[in-house]
C-alpha cells in the first residue's frame, strides 16, 4: 500500500490515540521516579513495551482498516446509486449541449423505457430548448405538459472539473468554470398536476361581485300604459333572476333598478363566451313599451379581497354607464373588457343632473382665482365652443380665464379670429402649452372639455400641475380615463359638449348673459357635431339651440363662416368618387391632405356624406396628416362604430368615432380595418 494508504483528519487522530497517550504514561513514570527509583525503573519497562506494542498494532492493522473503509465506501456508493436510480422523482443528467447522458427509472418510465441516451432533450421534450438550459449558477425553471400530466422542471448546472485531468480551477475562474464543457446539467421533474387541479378548483370557486343597473327604468315605464307597468317590471325582474339562477348566483335587489349579485369564477367564461346574453334578453322584453329596457353590468375580477372586488365592480358599472349603458364591463385589476353597447343611447329628458353639476361647478369656480380650459389636440368647433362657454362662466364670476390652443385648424381659424380681433377679449385669452404651464398655480382650476382620454389632451402635462380638475365631455369613457377629477360630467347621449355647456350656462346663476359671438360659437359646435341636426339630436339638443338663438346666435352668419374652399370641395368629391364598398355595407375611402389645411375635418365631412348612400351602414375615411393616419368613422344606427374604433385604439360614440394610427401607411391601415371588420362580423359583434 505504501504511500497510497494515508489517513487524514479525524480518522488519523482516532487511530493514533494510543500512541498519543504514551506521553501521559511518561509523565506518570516521572512521578513514580520521584517517589521510588526502583518502582520507576519497573514502570519505564512497561511504558516502552506499551509504546512498541501500540506502534506495531497500528502499522500492522492500518492496511486492513483501509481496505475495509474502501469496501464500506463502495457499498455506500452502491446504495446511493440505487437510491438515485429508484428515486420517486424523475431525474436525469444532460451535457451542456442538452444531450441526455443518464436518467433514473422514473424518468425512463415517462417515455416507456425508450433508449434516449445521447439524444437532444428537445427532441422528446420540445418545451426544453438550448435557450432554456442554464448558462450560469442560477437554476432555470419552466413548466411543461407531458403524458397529460403537468410538470415543473428545474435545470441546475453542476461543475465537474475532475473530468479533465489537466484542469486547474481556482476560486477566481468563475466565468471559465461556467463556460466549460466539463459540466453537467441536472434535470428534476416535479409533478404538479394535482396542485394545478386544486389551484383551478380554488380559482373556480372564488366569488365574483357584480352590479346590474337598469339604465332607463323610469323612461321605459313612462313609455307604457300605467296598467302594464307592473307587468313590465315583473318580466324584467324574471329575466334577470332566471339568468342569475343559470350561473348559480346569489342576487339581491338593492333598489327598484339596481341589483347586487355574487357568483363563482368558473361561470365567468360562460358569460364572456355568450357575450352576456342577458343584455339582449332584457332588451327584447316588449309588451307595448315604446322604449326598450336596457341594463348595464359591472364585474370585479381577481381582486385581493371582496371589498376590493366590490370596488372593482363599482368602477366597472360607472364605466359602463359613462359609456352609455346597455353593456357589460369586466374589470380584471388593470385590464378592462367591454361587451355589448350596440344600442343607441337614450336621451334623458330630465335636466336635474345638469342643474346639480352646474351648482357644483359654480362652487369650484368661486373658490379659485384663475381658470385654464383645455380641449383635445387639433381642436374642433365643439371643443372650442365649450371652452368659450366656460370662459363666459369664469368672467361672470370675475375670474381670469385662459384657453389652451396649440395648433389652429382651418375650420377653427375663422371663428378664432373673431375673438382675436375683438377688443372685448384679452390678448392672453389663448395660450399654447408652454404658456399655460407657466400660468398654472395652486389656485388655478383646470377644466377639460370634449375629451376624457389623457393621450388626446392638448397639453397632458397640465394634469401634473393642476390640483383641481373638472371634466365636461360627451364621448364614451374608456379605460384610459383621467384620474382624480374633482367633478366629472360625462354624458354619452348628449349631441355635443356645447349642448352640455349650454345647459350648464342656464343653471349657473348670477344673470349670466352670452354675447352673440359666444352664442355663435356654441351653436356652431352643436351644428357641426350633429351634422346640421341630423344625427344624435334630441329634445334637449333643440332646447339648447333655442337658448343660444335667444342669446344672439345667427345661423346665416355661421353658414357663411363655414363655407369650404373650392379645393376642399374638389378633394371631398375625389374622396367620395374613389370609395370602396366592403362587405356590401361598409364604405371605405381615403381623403387627400396635400392641398387641404384641415384634412381631418374634411375627412369627417366625407364620412357624413357617405351615409347618404343607400345600404351603407357605416363609413370609414382615412386621412394622412402630421405623420399619422386619422380615421373618421360614421354610422346612423345599425353599426356601433365606437366599438370598431376601440379595436384600433380610438373611441367616440355609437354613430360617430375615430382613431389615430402611428407607424402605418394608408394601405396597411385599411387592411387592419378590414381584418377588424371581418373578425367582428364573424363573432357577431356587428
Amino acid at each position: 500500500m505504501g504511500k497510497k494508504t494515508r489517513f487524514n483528519g479525524a480518522l488519523r487522530s482516532y487511530l493514533l490515540w494510543p500512541i498519543y497517550f504514551t506521553g501521559l504514561l511518561l509523565l506518570m513514570n516521572l512521578a513514580i521516579y520521584v517517589v521510588n527509583k526502583e518502582a520507576g525503573y519497573v514502570m519505564t519497562v512497561f511504558v516502552v513495551a506499551y509504546f512498541v506494542l501500540a506502534l506495531t498494532i497500528f502499522y500492522i492493522k492500518r492496511h486492513k482498516i483501509a481496505s475495509e473503509l474502501v469496501a464500506y465506501a463502495m457499498d455506500f456508493a452502491q446504495v446511493q446509486k440505487r437510491l438515485l436510480k429508484e428515486m420517486a422523482i424523475p431525474y436525469a443528467l444532460l451535457d451542456v449541449d442538452g444531450k441526455l447522458q443518464w436518467g433514473n427509472n422514473e424518468f425512463s418510465d415517462l417515455f416507456q423505457g425508450k433508449k434516449l441516451t445521447g439524444r437532444s432533450i428537445s427532441s422528446f421534450i420540445t418545451d426544453i430548448t438550448v435557450d432554456t438550459l442554464p448558462k450560469a449558477e442560477a437554476d432555470e425553471e419552466l413548466h411543461i405538459s407531458l403524458n397529460n400530466r403537468n410538470y415543473r422542471v428545474v435545470l441546475r448546472k453542476i461543475i465537474a472539473p475532475n473530468f479533465d485531468e489537466d484542469a486547474n480551477w481556482t476560486l477566481y475562474d468563475t466565468e471559465k468554470v461556467w463556460d466549460t464543457k466539463n459540466a453537467l446539467i441536472a434535470m428534476f421533474l416535479f409533478d404538479e398536476t394535482e396542485i394545478m387541479v386544486l389551484q383551478k378548483e380554488n380559482r373556480d370557486q372564488k366569488l365574483i361581485v357584480g352590479l346590474l343597473y337598469i339604465d332607463n327604468y323610469d323612461e321605459a315605464l313612462d313609455s307604457i300604459d300605467e296598467v302594464r307597468r307592473s307587468l313590465l317590471t315583473a318580466l324584467v325582474d324574471r329575466k334577470i333572476n332566471k339568468y342569475m339562477q343559470g350561473i348559480d348566483a346569489v342576487s339581491k335587489k338593492l333598489e327598484k333598478d339596481k341589483f347586487l349579485f355574487v357568483f363563482q369564477h368558473k361561470y365567468l367564461s360562460v358569460l364572456q363566451s355568450t357575450k352576456f346574453s342577458i343584455l339582449e334578453e332584457v332588451r327584447s322584453v316588449n309588451i307595448g313599451n315604446e322604449m326598450a329596457v336596457t341594463i348595464s353590468i359591472g364585474l370585479g375580477v381577481n381582486a385581493d379581497s371582496y371589498i376590493t372586488g366590490y370596488e372593482y365592480a363599482r368602477a366597472a358599472i360607472d364605466l359602463a354607464l359613462g359609456r352609455g349603458g346597455d353593456q357589460a364591463v369586466v374589470k380584471n385589476r388593470d385590464k378592462i373588457s367591454y361587451y355589448g353597447g350596440k344600442s343607441i343611447q337614450v336621451e334623458k329628458t330630465t335636466r336635474v343632473k345638469a342643474r346639480v353639476k352646474a351648482h357644483a361647478f359654480r362652487e369650484f369656480v368661486e373658490g379659485k382665482d384663475k381658470i385654464i380650459v383645455m380641449g383635445h389636440r387639433l381642436g374642433d368647433i365643439d371643443s372650442f365652443g365649450a371652452a368659450i362657454g366656460v370662459y363666459r362662466i369664469g368672467k361672470t364670476f370675475n375670474k381670469k380665464v385662459h384657453i389652451v390652443i396649440n395648433e389652429i385648424t382651418t375650420s377653427l381659424r375663422p371663428m378664432l379670429n373673431r375673438f382675436i380681433e375683438s377688443p372685448e377679449y384679452e390678448e392672453d385669452l389663448f395660450l399654447n402649452s408652454e404658456q399655460s404651464i407657466e400660468a398654472m398655480d395652486p389656485n388655478t382650476l383646470l377644466v377639460i372639455v370634449d375629451v376624457n382620454k389623457t393621450s388626446l389632451l392638448e397639453c397632458e402635462e397640465l394634469l401634473d400641475y393642476a390640483r383641481t380638475v373638472i371634466i365636461f365631455d360627451h364621448h364614451r369613457q374608456t379605460n384610459e380615463a383621467i384620474e382624480n377629477a374633482a367633478l366629472s360630467y360625462i354624458e354619452p347621449f348628449a349631441s355635443s359638449t356645447c349642448e352640455m355647456i349650454a345647459e350648464i350656462l342656464q343653471y349657473i346663476g348670477d344673470n349670466l348673459k352670452l354675447r352673440p359671438i359666444e352664442a355663435d360659437t356654441l351653436y356652431a359646435g352643436i351644428m357641426i357635431d350633429t351634422n346640421n341636426f341630423l344625427t344624435k339630436t334630441g329634445v334637449r339638443t333643440f332646447e339648447a339651440a333655442a337658448y343660444l338663438r335667444r342669446n344672439g346666435a345667427d345661423v346665416t352668419r355661421l353658414r357663411k363662416i363655414f363655407r369650404s374652399s373650392f379645393m376642399e370641395f374638389k378633394t371631398k368629391a375625389d374622396a367620395i368618387s374613389s370609395t370602396d364598398v366592403y362587405l356590401e355595407y361598409f364604405a371605405i375611402t381615403t381623403c387627400d391632405s396635400a392641398d387641404v389645411d384641415s384634412p381631418t375635418v374634411l375627412g369627417a365631412q366625407v364620412a357624413n356624406d357617405l351615409l347618404s348612400v343607400a345600404d351603407i351602414k357605416a363609413s370609414f375615411v382615412f386621412t394622412e396628416f402630421n405623420g399619422k393616419i386619422f380615421i373618421s368613422a360614421r354610422s346612423i344606427d345599425e353599426v356601433n362604430v365606437q366599438v370598431v374604433m376601440e379595436k384600433l385604439g380610438g373611441g367616440g360614440h355609437l354613430s360617430m368615432a375615430g382613431a389615430q394610427l402611428e407607424n402605418y401607411t394608408i394601405e396597411d391601415a385599411i387592411t387592419l380595418l378590414k381584418e377588424t371588420l371581418d373578425k367582428m362580423v364573424e363573432e357577431g359583434e356587428i
